[in-house]
This record gives structure tokens, sequence and C-alpha cells, in this order.
């Protein structure tokens, strides 16, 4: 029996293992790499890297070195890095600076329409 033609494409998860788990522990060290990257690398499931990181987290082994941002700017993806040290800070805007950025944006909304530009 032949196997079907888009077996190529399918990603198999892997269970977590003693070398996997080393090879999340060694790429949090440098702390440079969200729980989707270490995911992508190792091929375990994003749930499971989440919930590993997660853990060592609230055993004290691992902080938050920093937060990446969306396309917002909100800070929003943990960055986890082995470790002891205090949990980067997470920013965030106030009331004033959301109510400014909102008005500048429909400001440039009413300029671009008045000019007749496509945006």
């Amino acid at each position: 029996m032949k196997p079907p033609l888009n077996v190529a494409f399918r990603r198999s998860q892997v269970k977590m293992g003693a070398v996997l788990y080393a090879r999340m522990v060694e790429m949090m060290l440098h702390g440079t790499f969200s729980c989707a990257e270490i995911a992508e690398e190792t091929g375990l499931h994003y749930v499971t890297v989440l919930q590993y990181a997660r853990e060592l987290y609230r055993a004290g082994a691992c902080h938050i070195a920093h937060w990446e941002k969306d396309k917002r700017g909100r800070d929003i993806t943990k960055i986890y890095k082995i470790g002891k040290a205090k949990d980067a800070p997470r920013q965030r805007m106030t009331k004033a600076e959301r109510t400014a950025r909102y008005r500048d944006k429909k400001r440039a909304i009413r300029d671009v329409n008045l000019l007749g530009v496509a945006a």
C-alpha cells in the first residue's frame, strides 16, 4: 500500500523527550527565542513548549527577559530566559497616549480623504 501523496507536507508532532527538553532549555539560555520559534526549531507543538516554559517560570527556573511587540506596538509575546533575574517590565500606554494616538490616526485618515489620495 502506498502512502498518501501529502505525507511529506504534514508536520509530525514529537513527544517531549530528554533530548528535546535539553534543546529547548539550551535555546532559552540565549533568551532570544519566543515559544513559537522554539516549537518550530524543535518540532514540538507550540502548546507543549508554552506549557513547559510556564512551568519553568512558576518553578523560578526562568524569567521574562523581554517582550516582543505586536503590529500595534503592544508588548504581547514573552521571551523567557533560563536563570533567576527580575522580569522585564511590560510597557503600557497611558490613557492620554492612547487617546492622542487615536486622534492622530483619525486626523491622518481625514487628511487622506480630503486630498483624495488612495490609501
